[in-house]
């Protein structure tokens, strides 16, 4: 490998890292990449030894090649390039100092714009909708990830000191991401903010464009601590699965099996009204299972919604697949010490989440919608 600075072939390298490359091209042509610099505001305005197309490719491979150092990234990156059908030969090893100005002057917001342009549900009929005259519920997934990030007094000053009692990355402030993907695309639209933030502040934002024809999937880790399903609970379709000590008093039978049970209201006196909700499994024991505000049992059968539950956990909408976990157990350390570039790298790694799921649902032989959930 050259020195940082000098010029070097890139030297052969394994075939998963240049498939890796080679798929954000295909995902992320660079036609469309150079339109979103562009739209930005960040095209050079004359040669440089690192343009903004290769600096956006290599903030995506930084977050592919997680466990790599920055100049490994680059050797891969050019690499990759090659073999995606770019022109091989001598290319510019950069020092760390200077892709830290490079992404620094690229910033977050073309990656941002990038995600806006590709993370867009399909078309209607692809997935939800209408079918036989029945009202059909459009299924969404609420998920929620925790990273950790550098302590460095940028990232303090935005993101809060570390979390006491953490049980994982306790030394680091952490940040939570929040995304809400539409059923068999993916992630569709995503915020984030210090993990003191409450997960109802952040959500409310992603959920205020949804329609009464929508019907949102919580994960099993926002409905622990935080009380926010009894916050919108009565103006939102839900279905989550209420903690196992959570108690369910059964109000009265519905025709299907299921029961009506009541929520306290968050916020309110010990003892005051809550909101109706409809105990769709573990009805006999009056504490847990599944949860809905689907109150009519004819337009949201219980049979349908079970499976669209269970479906939901095996298609991984959690953001596991991001590399970070759940709140009570974060995941990896992003790299960037400035608030801006732990935005970059969020969206970058929200943008290698697209193009992996791209990839798979392709691959997916087609079959009718689990996410249409309705009257038979």
């Amino acid at each position: 490998m050259p020195r940082a600075g000098q010029m070097g072939t890139v030297s052969v390298g394994r075939l998963t890292d240049r498939i890796g490359v080679g798929l954000l091209v295909r995902t992320f042509p660079p036609k469309l990449v150079d339109r979103v610099i562009a739209d930005c505001g960040r095209t050079e305005q004359r040669s440089r030894l690192l343009p903004a197309r290769t600096v956006l490719y290599y903030v995506l491979a930084m977050c592919l090649f997680s466990a790599e150092s920055y100049r490994e990234v680059a050797r891969l990156l050019a690499h990759g390039l090659d073999w995606a059908d770019q022109s091989p030969g001598a290319h510019w090893m950069p020092t760390t100092a200077a892709i830290s100005r490079a992404r620094a002057k690229l910033g977050s917001e073309p990656l941002k714009a990038l995600f806006a342009a590709v993370a867009r549900p399909r078309a209607p009929g692809a997935r939800g909708g209408r079918r036989d005259g029945h009202l059909r519920w459009r299924a969404h997934a609420l998920d929620a990830v925790v990273f950790g990030v550098p302590d460095s007094p940028e990232n303090r000053g935005q993101f809060g000191p570390p979390v006491a009692g953490s049980p994982a990355q306790s030394a680091y402030p952490q940040v939570r991401l929040l995304t809400l993907s539409n059923w068999g695309t993916g992630v569709t639209s995503a915020t984030f903010g210090p993990r003191a933030v409450a997960t109802s502040t952040l959500a409310e934002g992603l959920l205020v464009g949804l329609k009464s024809s929508d019907l949102v999937l919580l994960c099993d880790c926002l409905t622990g601590r935080d009380p926010w399903p009894s916050v919108w609970g009565a103006d939102r379709h839900l279905l989550w699965r209420a903690p196992s000590q959570t108690y369910l008093p059964v109000l009265s039978t519905l025709p299907d099996g299921s029961c009506l049970t009541e929520i306290p209201a968050a916020g309110r006196m010990a003892g005051a009204a809550g909101f109706p909700a409809r105990l769709i499994t573990g009805a006999a024991r009056e504490t847990g299972g599944l949860l809905t505000t689907a109150l009519d049992p004819m337009a949201s059968p219980v049979g349908p919604l079970a499976e669209l539950h269970r479906e939901r956990t095996a298609f991984g909408f959690c953001l596991r697949e991001l590399g970070g976990q759940t709140p009570e157990a974060p995941g990896v350390v992003l790299r960037s010490r400035s608030p801006e570039g732990v935005e970059q790298e969020l969206w970058a790694y929200l943008l290698i989440h697209h193009a992996v799921r791209s990839v798979l649902s392709r691959a997916e032989p087609p079959s009718p919608s689990p996410g249409a959930v309705g009257a038979p």
